[in-house]
């Protein structure tokens, strides 16, 4: 890609964040949606799942897919492909005209958008090659899941409470066509310098193992957790997962390139991830049936009980990101897990449920927590690693997320199905004590997911680990180097990036510590 002026810089960067604008309002707004459409196309909470899961599962399932294609024929080119697709899906689902439909719609939603958010990411990292300028960049995209977080409950609440829930997929259009014309005239082909070849093997292993083990954690409530439908697909889970850890290091250009996780930042990065987005899944799907179907709130104002903590997470990430520039991705991370542990202590010891104040207080602790987590996650996956594979290494971590979300609604559906008895979120007819003794253990495990962001962090953002991450640099590298001269996203460039380069001044320690 060439160098590109300061302000075409921005310009992409702006672009990319419609991407991710369009992709996370897509699910803020769905989420206070749920209880409308669950009325009026007849849903069980399985099914309501599985309008959130869907999507969620096909994404993570074909970003690293989606990755590896983009540095092989062009990230500009599949970055329009998904917005095509993604625009379309939404389409699709506002004419849906019953839950399978809908469900069907929302995967095609989901092929596109697994097109958008790591290409999008991966011509970032091309695009801002200066370690300090990234991470402000990344913080600036973080800013965006913030503003989608804090005008999804408000937007999807007005348009379900005046004109109805299929509106809320109406607003992805004329921000899709927008970004898509942008993107034609705006952002540079780009490609990496060598392409990698498909693993059509390796795809269908990631496929069966989400959607398996997906299967199993949603409808193990209602089949029976012993039952042989259930007992088989988690069986199959576990055999494709042995069969990617045995299949893919026997490949050159494998889909997961295990290699990655020898580095402890990188590793770090992907269990935080899924924790965290786990969390965030549980937390919004809770609180959504408790909102309206136990307090009776339309909406918009399920929407404006969670505007403190949609607010937190607008403001914080920008700042987060320029903290990882200049100190590291170590304060937000601790700063992070211990704020989501302390929300969902909140809610699991205390029962903010029950009261105004431990409610917004729990609220705003969480914005703080996630607020602060999605810079360093990001910034740490792609750090130290060569940029002619950026798009994989952002894939992996996109697709942490998206595996987190995923098994957040499915296991902490599951809990709260499992715990309701007689009167639910299902029939909209429970008391607030049967809805908050059955969902006590979700919130302990939501908690779970804040201790582990605070360990996992603490100890992948280390001296020892980021010798880890030049090491696995090195390694990544090596074979490029046997193959021809370095390029610019050669063997120096990553060493930079690691640590272990001729970098000069604050960059380079703001690069080392990420």
């Amino acid at each position: 890609m060439p160098e590109l002026s300061h302000r075409r810089r921005m310009l992409v960067l702006a672009i990319c964040c419609m991407s991710l604008l369009i992709v996370s309002l897509d699910s803020t707004v769905l989420n206070v949606a749920l209880p409308s459409m669950r009325q009026d196309l007849h849903a069980s909470v399985a099914g309501m799942q599985w309008t959130i899961d869907a999507y969620t599962l096909v994404l993570a399932s074909l970003l690293m897919l989606a990755g590896s294609t983009a540095d092989r024929i062009g990230r500009r080119k599949v970055f329009m492909a998904g917005l095509v697709l993604f625009t379309l899906g939404s389409a699709l689902c506002s004419i849906a005209p019953s839950l399978e439909t809908l469900i069907v719609f929302r995967m095609v939603q989901a092929v596109g958008g697994s097109m958008l958010n790591p290409v999008a990411m991966s011509i970032i990292t091309n695009t801002f090659t200066d370690p300090r300028e990234r991470a402000r960049a990344i913080g600036a995209w973080g800013g965006v899941v913030g503003i989608s977080m804090a005008a999804g409950p408000l937007v999807g609440g007005g348009l379900v409470d005046s004109v109805g829930w299929r509106s809320i997929f109406w607003i992805n259009l004329p921000v899709g066509i927008a970004a898509l014309l942008l993107t034609w005239r705006y952002i540079p082909e780009s490609r990496a310098p060598r392409a990698r070849r498909p693993d059509p093997v390796g795809q269908l292993l990631v496929i069966t193992l989400l959607g398996s083990l997906t299967y199993a954690i949603i409808e193990a409530p209602q089949k029976g957790w012993a039952s042989a439908e259930i007992l088989l697909f988690a069986a199959l889970a576990a055999a494709s997962l042995i069969g990617l850890l045995v299949y893919e290091p026997r490949r050159t250009d494998p889909l997961i390139d295990l290699r990655f996780f020898h580095s402890a930042p990188f590793s770090g990065a992907t269990v935080i991830a899924v924790s965290a987005f786990a969390a965030l899944g549980g937390f919004l799907f809770v609180n959504t049936l408790y909102l309206q179907d136990v307090r009776g709130l339309s909406a918009l104002g399920a929407g404006l009980y969670m505007l403190p903590m949609a607010a937190v997470v607008c403001v914080l990430p920008p700042l987060s990101g320029r903290l990882v520039a200049s100190r590291g991705p170590r304060i937000p991370l601790l700063v992070a897990g211990v704020a989501m542990a302390a929300s969902g202590l909140m809610f699991a010891v205390f029962d903010a449920e029950t009261d105004n104040t431990l409610l917004f207080t729990g609220y705003v602790l969480f914005g703080l927590g996630f607020g602060a987590v999605n810079a360093p996650i990001t910034n740490t996956a792609v750090s130290g690693m060569p940029r002619a594979q950026a798009g994989v290494a952002a894939a992996v971590a996109s697709t942490s997320r998206q595996i987190g979300q995923t098994l957040g609604v499915a296991v902490i559906g599951a809990v709260l199905a499992a715990g309701m008895t007689g009167a639910g979120p299902s029939s909209g007819s429970g008391s607030a004590g049967d809805f908050v003794a059955a969902s006590r253990p979700a919130w302990w495990i939501i908690t779970g997911c804040g201790v582990c962001v605070l360990l996992v962090g603490a100890l992948s953002s280390g001296r020892w680990a980021r010798g880890t991450a030049r090491r696995t640099a090195e390694r990544l590298e090596a074979p490029a180097a046997a193959g021809g001269p370095p390029t610019a996203s050669g063997s120096t460039a990553a060493k930079q990036e690691a640590g272990d380069g001729p970098a000069s001044g604050q960059s380079s320690a703001a690069s080392t510590r990420s």
